[in-house]
């Protein structure tokens, strides 16, 4: 049962996963936000950026090649043709939400290459 889900919620949007998280919320009347801690001291937040494991890919701007930018967009995605042009159209967007640094980097130099602008955080 849990491997259906998981593959049902894999073909899910990103703006169906947040409608799904938001009833989720609502459903058990919980908050998926992560709790804000501390900020780190000045001479402690150089280990913690270096400790990050994971990170979001968003597409900032399409740049003025689009088709190229649409072309590599579905090669580091499953996204369909008409959804991976509406990402480009509609930025920003999301491409991974929690990327490994490596997947990271090629996501964002495969897209970067294409002409696009893309941020890591």
């Amino acid at each position: 049962m849990a491997s259906r889900l998981v593959e049902e919620i894999s073909k899910m949007s990103v703006m169906e996963l947040a409608e799904l998280v938001k009833e989720i919320e609502e459903f058990f009347g919980v908050s998926a936000a992560a709790p804000v801690a501390a900020a780190p001291a000045a001479g402690n937040a150089a280990p913690v950026a270096e400790s990050k494991s994971e990170f979001k890919v968003v597409l900032k701007d399409g740049g003025s090649e689009k088709i190229k930018v649409i072309k590599a967009l579905r090669t580091v995605t499953t996204l369909s043709l008409g959804d991976a042009k509406k990402a480009v159209d509609e930025v920003p967007f999301t491409v991974s939400e929690a990327a490994p640094k490596e997947e990271a980097e090629k996501i964002k130099k495969a897209l970067e290459e294409a002409g696009a602008k893309v941020e890591l955080s």
